[in-house]
């Protein structure tokens, strides 16, 4: 990432403006590349620990970022919702095709038989 904080920490600021982007755009490789950008930035925080500076730092960069974190938890409740409507509507189209296979094989079936009477029926 582009956009450092002190001591070369990213800025979480534009952590969180690129997840929103890439939310938005659907862009799931990007937003991959930003879940393992912060993991490996909580492995480096925690195992080096935390001098005064830089909790400072990263303190300042939450406040700076809250904003920020207010859109992208938009764009997270739009997009679930918006998964939640596709599911939806797969099911739905699962079901139709589901009766339509029925439907054909009903009137299959119905067509045999027909075909295998003798007509004085």
């Amino acid at each position: 990432m582009q956009a450092r904080g002190c001591q070369g920490t990213p800025v979480l600021r534009g952590i969180v403006v690129e997840a929103s982007q890439a939310l938005a755009l659907l862009d799931a490789q990007r937003l991959e590349e930003l879940a393992f950008s912060c993991e490996a930035l909580n492995r480096t925080l925690t195992a080096t620990g935390l001098d005064l500076e830089t909790r400072r730092s990263l303190a300042r960069q939450s406040r700076e970022a809250v904003a920020d974190m207010v859109v992208l938890g938009r764009v997270l409740e739009a997009t679930r919702a918006n998964v939640s409507v596709m599911n939806r509507l797969r099911e739905m189209r699962g079901e139709r095709l589901e009766y339509k296979v029925q439907a054909v094989a009903s009137d299959w079936n119905d067509a045999a038989h027909a075909e295998s009477g003798d007509g004085n029926n």
